[in-house]
Formats: structure tokens, C-alpha cells, sequence
């Protein structure tokens, strides 16, 4: 299958890519190997261009994954990762420091069985490293071959101006969707004014706004039960205000992870989406929404569903510390 494309730098990549975090990381028990290649193999017949992944993820699992599940494919798709954030005798850590990053990917490269990474992300700002020098291990690797492009992950309008200051930056990637805005604050325009492309993670806020969250009782190991945002009383009220949203998508014909999708699309053409899942199902959902198109009108109803509605921050505090984004009123005590 052909989907619709988009250009995010010197890449051309679908519109609807993958994020696979969640076939390794963050969501509880994960998904067998052989779950997570059919995954990725049908992402791939079905159109998705773009995987996204990390050395973080599965403290390496992931990277290990994709390169044992797709890599006979090489050609078929763009291939991201990041460092930054990487594991060492088992541990996250966030450390920017050339070599550091040098040594990440490096690793990186051995995981995923390949000698070239497309487009490479510091994924989180090490507050402790100028960017110019995070950045600076980039560019080498970029004139190395290592890599082809380089983006950068959460970080702010101020850092990404840095940032592209010392080599042009591809791509930035940020939580967005319908109920996370923050991008809007200031990055989204600063990417359009610099030519960069935005890759928005978590286009259906968690699961949010797939129907995939009716409660706060998450599995051990699950990445929300540290967000405050989806739990206790904040989850409360904001299933009330996402049931507005269901309701806006049934009357539309389309699912809910399809009308959050195509929102997202439709904020500008230098956005592209990377939904994850573990739901083959799920994935031809999501992919299907590459060729929905959301009415004017139909926008600006979201927008009047999600207008500072939402309750609690998108973070807890120690994970907050690392996001550079601007943050939105009401999420301060996170900072």
C-alpha cells in the first residue's frame, strides 16, 4: 500500500508512521518478539515509512527488535532513534555529553544490525551540556555517515533555535494531541519558520483518545501511573470531557484515535503522527486515518471540547525536570 506522504527535512516519509516504544517499554507486561515483528511487518504492508525508536526503550530491547523483525527491509522504510536517554548496568540515564552520545549510538547501530540511522534525536536536553555540544556530536556523526539527519525531542523554541544554529535540524518531536498542546505554545510555529519538520508522539494521548482508558487501574510497570493526569480525580473529570470528544467522532463516522489523528494532521503539512499500539486491529485504524480528512469546522469543535479543560499535569515532577517544552497554565507544579 501507498499512503499519503510528508517531508520532515531532507526525509519523505508517511504521514501515519509507528512509534514502537510500546512493543518494549512503558505499558506494563510487553508483547513477545514474535508479536512485536508480525507488528512491524504489517506496518510496513500496510504503507508506514517512518518507525521511530530509541535506545532507551526496553533499555535497548527495542532497538534489538526492530533489528531483528524489519532490517531484511531496510529499504522500505526510514529508520529513527535516539540517545541521550539510555540505560547503563540497567539504569536510565540522561547524559548528554559527546562521548556519551558517541557511545549510544554506536550501540544503536550494532542493536538494529545497521551502519546507517536516518534520523537520529538527542531525545531529551541534558541541562548540564550546552545543546551546541550535544548537537556538535551530531553533525560529526552526520559527516561520519552514521547518520543521516538529526532531530531533537521535547525540547523548547529557545533550544531548538540553538540547536539548528550549529546544523540544520530535521525534525522535532514532542507529545500532541488534541489534548496536549503545548507544542502550539511556541515550537510548532519556530519549526514551520525554520523549515523543520514536527513528528508529534502520543497523537492519541495514551490511549486516551482511542477508547483505551476507562479507568486508573493500571498494570505494574505502566508509564501513567506517574502521570497525574490519569489518575484519581484529574482522570475523572477528564474522561467526562473526552466522552465530548467520542461523541464528536461517532457523528463524523470515523473512530476516535481516527478524528485525534487526523487533527493532528490537519494542524499543518509539516506534521506527521507516530501512533503506537500493540493491536494489529488498532494499527489498520490508525493507518487508515492517513486518508481522513477532518472539515474546518470539525477542528474547531475539538478545539472547543479540549479549550483548558483538561486537569492535572502532564507529568510528575522528576520527569518534568528533563522536558524542556513549555509548559501551559495549570501545569506548573510539574515543573
Amino acid at each position: 500500500m501507498t499512503l499519503p506522504t510528508r517531508q520532515i527535512g531532507p526525509l519523505t516519509v508517511s504521514a501515519i508512521g509507528l512509534g514502537c516504544m510500546n512493543l518494549s517499554h512503558a505499558y506494563g507486561t510487553r508483547p513477545s518478539d514474535e508479536e512485536g515483528t508480525a507488528l512491524l511487518n504489517r506496518a510496513l504492508d500496510l504503507g508506514v515509512t517512518l518507525l521511530d525508536t530509541a535506545a532507551l526503550y526496553g533499555l535497548g530491547a527495542n532497538e534489538r527488535l526492530v533489528g531483528k523483525a524489519v532490517m531484511h527491509r531496510r529499504a522500505e522504510f526510514r529508520l529513527a532513534s535516539k540517545c541521550v536517554l539510555d540505560a547503563v548496568d540497567g539504569k536510565r540515564v540522561l547524559d548528554g555529553r559527546p562521548e556519551s552520545i558517541r557511545r549510544t549510538l554506536d550501540a544503536a547501530l550494532e542493536r538494529l544490525g545497521t551502519d546507517h540511522i536516518d534520523l537520529y534525536y538527542l531525545h531529551r536536553l541534558d541541562k548540564k551540556v550546552p545543546v551546541e555540544e550535544s548537537v556538535g556530536e551530531l553533525k560529526r556523526a552526520v559527516d561520519a555517515g552514521k547518520i543521516g539527519a538529526i532531530g531533537l525531542s521535547e525540547m523548547g523554541a529557545a533550544t531548538i533555535r540553538r540547536a539548528h544554529a550549529v546544523h540544520p535540524i530535521a525534525a522535532v518531536q514532542s507529545e500532541y494531541s488534541p489534548m496536549v498542546r503545548n507544542p502550539d505554545i511556541a515550537v510548532l510555529d519556530t519549526c514551520h519558520e525554520l523549515g523543520i519538520g514536527f513528528v508529534a508522539f502520543s497523537p492519541v494521548a495514551r490511549g486516551m483518545l482511542a477508547r483505551g482508558v476507562n479507568d486508573d487501574d493500571y498494570e505494574a510497570g505502566d508509564i501513567r501511573l506517574h502521570m497525574p493526569r490519569f489518575l484519581g480525580d484529574n482522570l475523572r473529570h477528564n474522561l467526562a470531557v473526552v466522552a465530548k470528544f467520542d461523541a464528536l467522532a461517532a457523528d463524523a463516522g470515523m473512530t476516535s484515535a481516527q478524528l485525534a489523528l487526523g487533527w493532528v494532521l490537519a494542524r499543518g503539512p509539516h506534521i506527521v503522527a507516530i501512533p503506537g499500539t500493540r493491536s494489529l486491529a488498532h494499527l489498520e485504524e490508525n493507518v487508515g486515518a492517513a486518508t481522513i480528512s477532518i472539515p474546518e469546522e470539525l477542528v474547531k469543535a475539538v478545539d472547543a471540547v479540549f479549550d483548558g479543560t483538561i486537569h492535572g499535569p502532564r507529568y510528575s515532577a522528576p520527569m518534568q525536570a528533563q522536558i524542556d517544552t513549555e509548559i501551559l497554565p495549570g501545569e506548573e507544579l510539574a515543573a
